[in-house]
């Protein structure tokens, strides 16, 4: 998991520069209205809708924006022509990069994604050339604050969960994607306050990274297709050293 957990704790770094960002609300919003469209437009009813605004709200955006979003798929306006395409290719030092996008033009999409690839010494490549290196998985993940680890540990591997992580500040409970929306409910109604719910793909092999300026370029390669307005998912197995990670970051 090192090249998803680091990238990740790269983004939540400066999560609130972005969140000011109006593409970062757009991947929210779109998110909501795809939710809303294939799920149902309560979210009591949508599991994928309600983790979705669940997400949003954490990021900071407006109410006024999520309900446009659920009204958006409810009136069939402009969600129609959105497809959810996966991009694949390797990045510097032939690491794994794997995209999740939901465009309206998957031309504009595609040179976009490929010229990130171009220009930072990587390859956009065929579907299914990295997608087997990862593994899809439900995460959930809950503040460590005022928890008793064992007590969380007990409830959630006796409701079916595969793997249970202590890390940094927060708890990672890994679940199958079949049995995320049970467990979560389940520790809801446990009383705990689940701070993150997702599917994500985390990698089954890493590969090192030790040479700095092939670290300096994939990570311009991943910030590049990060802040892309089709992409909401960005999966990536490479393994930084964290004192170089901290040298170039």
């Amino acid at each position: 998991m090192s090249g998803h957990s680091k990238w990740a704790n790269i983004k939540h770094k400066k999560a609130k520069v972005d969140a000011q960002k109006g593409v970062t609300f757009a991947k929210y919003s779109r998110e909501i209205t795809i939710a809303a469209k294939t799920g149902g437009i309560e979210p009591e009813a949508n599991f994928r809708l309600r983790t979705a605004i669940d997400k949003a709200k954490a990021a900071g955006l407006p109410n006024d924006n999520i309900k446009r979003a659920v009204e958006k798929a409810s009136a069939s306006a402009g969600s129609d022509n959105l497809e959810e395409i996966i991009y694949e290719g390797y990045g510097p030092g032939g690491v794994a990069v794997l995209i999740q996008t939901l465009t309206d033009n998957r031309n504009r999409t595609a040179g976009d994604i490929r010229s990130y690839f171009n220009k930072n010494n990587g390859n956009l490549g065929e579907t299914g050339c990295v997608g087997w290196m990862f593994k899809e998985e439900g995460v959930i993940s809950i503040d460590k604050n005022n928890i008793d680890q064992d007590q969380l540990f007990d409830i959630a591997i006796n409701a079916g969960a595969e793997d249970f992580l202590a890390e940094n500040d927060e708890y990672s409970i890994i679940t199958t994607p079949e049995t995320l929306q049970e467990i979560s409910e389940n520790l809801e109604k446990s009383g705990y306050k689940l701070k993150n719910v997702e599917i994500t793909r985390n990698p089954q092999n890493t590969v090192p990274v030790e040479d700095a300026e092939t670290a300096k370029l994939l990570l311009r390669l991943l910030d590049s297709i990060e802040n892309h307005e089709d992409v909401q998912n960005l999966y990536s197995n490479f393994d930084i050293n964290d004192s170089l990670l901290e040298e170039i970051s």
